[in-house]
């Protein structure tokens, strides 16, 4: 085992850093004000940099590299703040990869080029109210008509919701029961029946645009599939590299609160001294440390380890643990973050009280702790658990 970066990632990761730390500090700060999301001048910069296509096919304009280098980047920019990383999230290890793994040709080389270059958003819609969780309870419906299809349904907790311009929806293709009758279809914002609620208001998160949506006899050429009733343990297994994805944003938020809390106990004073001086103040810091360097390790374990599986992508047992973990200690370690920085650290000027707020949510997105730890027990013993009464 080798855990030192090479000399091509080393690099891909300053430039990453060196871009976050120069141009978006200012705009970070003023979306988590206003809440609005990253401008489309600025991601077609990101794409202009190659941010948006790191692991993604050189035939649509991205880099081909490898799924470490995407969370190398993703992380640099998680460090700056969730909001300015989601585009890179969901290009590199969210809805994009869905559709670079299992949409046609034809869909890939219409919406992959887009992406790269910064010129449309993709978003995935799965959840509704009464599908969560327990996701394959959901109801939206796709109907064959003619060479197309006519989708009726409503979808909730949609990040990018009214903003992104596709949206991979998660329906059901037939009656069969549970999973076997759903796949997913790309939707099209300006698709006649698309109807967007409200922007929610959420703890954290701001910058991310979230919205429920209705789906009133929307018609979708048949090309819009991009996986048809049968195919929803596909589209499950695509989710470790999400997993991936949603802890790097976790472990950027904790990597900023350990950064920006040890700059600050070296410069406050009490008592005539650093409070760095007092032991209480280094024990913190050490266990934020700890947390952190763990949660790197277990996500990095993941993504280099997918080279050796099959299908190219991290297991459900190192992408869960990877994701829980990092779910867990974001919140800890912006915790603690607070108190060592006292009122400094509750106010929203500094920045860490943002990071407490944002760093909650991803135990919560894309399956929650309590889930995370299912899937562990299940891989342990080799079998799924069934949760339904």
């Amino acid at each position: 085992m080798d855990f030192t970066l090479t000399d091509d990632q080393r690099e891909l990761q300053e430039t990453a850093r060196k871009f976050a730390r120069a141009e978006l500090p200012e705009l970070a700060r003023d979306m988590e004000e206003k809440d609005y999301p990253v401008p489309r001048e600025m991601l077609r910069t990101y794409g202009e940099m190659g941010f948006l296509g790191v692991n993604l096919p050189t035939e649509y304009g991205g880099l081909g590299l490898g799924h470490l280098e995407a969370l190398l980047v993703l992380e640099e920019f998680a460090q700056i703040s969730n909001a300015v990383a989601f585009p890179v999230f969901e290009a590199l290890v969210g809805p994009v990869r869905t559709i670079e793994r299992f949409g046609s040709d034809e869909m890939k080389a219409r919406v992959l080029p887009e992406v790269i270059r910064g010129e449309k958003v993709v978003a995935v819609s799965m959840s509704e109210p009464d599908a969560g969780t327990a996701l394959t309870d959901l109801k939206t419906r796709a109907v064959a008509d003619g060479n197309g299809y006519v989708v009726n349904g409503y979808k909730r907790w949609t990040s990018g919701g009214g903003h992104s311009d596709y949206y991979v929806t998660y329906c059901r293709f037939t009656d069969d029961p549970g999973a076997k009758g759903i796949g997913a279809i790309l939707l099209e914002k300006d698709m006649e029946g698309m109807q967007f609620g409200k922007r929610e208001e959420l703890l954290g998160f701001r910058g991310i645009p979230t919205a429920d949506y209705a789906i009133e006899d929307v018609k979708v050429p048949g090309a819009n599939v991009i996986i048809g009733a049968g195919g929803f343990g596909k589209l499950m297994s695509a989710f470790g590299l999400e997993r991936c994805g949603n802890a790097t944003q976790s472990l950027g938020v904790a990597a900023a609160a350990l950064e920006a809390a040890t700059q600050y106990v070296q410069e406050r004073e009490a008592f005539g001294k650093p409070i760095i001086d007092f032991q209480a103040v280094q024990l913190k810091i050490a266990e934020m440390a700890m947390k952190v360097e763990a949660a790197r390790l277990l996500i990095h374990r993941a993504a280099a380890n997918a080279a050796h599986q099959p299908d190219g992508l991290p297991t459900v047992y190192e992408s869960s643990v990877a994701k829980c973990y990092a779910n867990e200690i974001v919140r800890e370690v912006t915790a603690m973050g607070v108190q060592v920085m006292g009122g400094y650290g509750y106010h929203k000027e500094y920045g860490m009280e943002q990071r407490l707020r944002d760093g909650f949510g991803w135990g919560i997105a894309g399956g929650t702790t309590d889930v995370q730890k299912t899937n562990i027990a299940a891989a342990l013993i080799g079998r799924r658990f069934n949760q339904r009464a």
